[in-house]
């Protein structure tokens, strides 16, 4: 493999990625049973500056073959996916999220469903077509990138929450048994963060678990 990756995971298309600027040197991998097809098709995207990492003639594998490649996104093409191919994408969705874009010839609701579910970006029917490819690819990366960007952004909500619930459960500890004031145990807690050099949260944290350690000692061994 002579090209290099720019880059490889899904922080490629995180928050804040301009995709206008991240499909120029897309790595692809082709998954298409049909070898002229794909050829075609490999042309096709490499004309227009991707990089076609290898083209294989069934989904299997992915989480495997997309790291080892660094692929940026998968397109295949399948006349319909199978139980086999589906539990494949399922697996790289979870495990090494990427963008998947899947040409089927034909399809039913549960298909569909199923492929959604696998986390597929782009589910076209009627078949891959050299021609259109790269401006599907283009939207579904466009579209990965916005669900991994609000993935983001839940995460950090929630985080947020939690670290907040356990700031204001520590402030209370302190206050009952220091006898303190809201804002002061807000300060013994931050005063305490600068100076371990830890957050706010982390130190919170400990007191709630101290706290809980000296209310439920453990029972001595006998």
């Amino acid at each position: 493999m002579s090209d290099s990756p720019d880059s490889s995971g899904p922080g490629r298309f995180s928050a804040g990625t301009d995709a206008t600027v991240a499909v120029s040197r897309l790595r692809v991998l082709l998954v298409d049973d049909n070898a002229e097809r794909a050829r075609a098709v490999a042309d096709g995207l490499a004309a227009q500056g991707c990089v076609i990492v290898g083209t294989v003639p069934e989904p299997a594998d992915l989480v495997r073959r997309v790291r080892e490649g660094a692929v940026d996104v998968v397109v295949c093409d399948l006349d319909s996916p199978s139980r086999d191919a589906l539990e494949s994408m399922g697996a790289l969705h979870r495990d090494e999220p990427r963008p998947v874009v899947m040409f089927v010839d034909r399809s039913d609701p549960d298909s569909i469903g199923a492929a959604m579910q696998a986390g597929v970006a782009a589910y076209v029917i009627e078949g891959l077509s050299p021609a259109r490819v790269k401006s599907v690819v283009d939207v579904a990366v466009a579209r990965f990138a916005a669900h991994q960007a609000l993935k983001a952004e839940l995460a950090a909500a929630r985080t947020a929450l939690s670290e907040r619930k356990l700031i204001e459960r520590a402030k209370g500890i302190l206050m009952s048994s220091r006898s303190m004031s809201e804002a002061e145990a807000f300060a013994a807690l931050r005063g305490l963060a600068m100076d371990r050099g830890r957050k706010l949260a982390e130190v919170a944290d400990s007191v709630v678990a101290l706290e809980a350690m000296l209310r439920h000692p453990a029972k001595p061994n006998r």
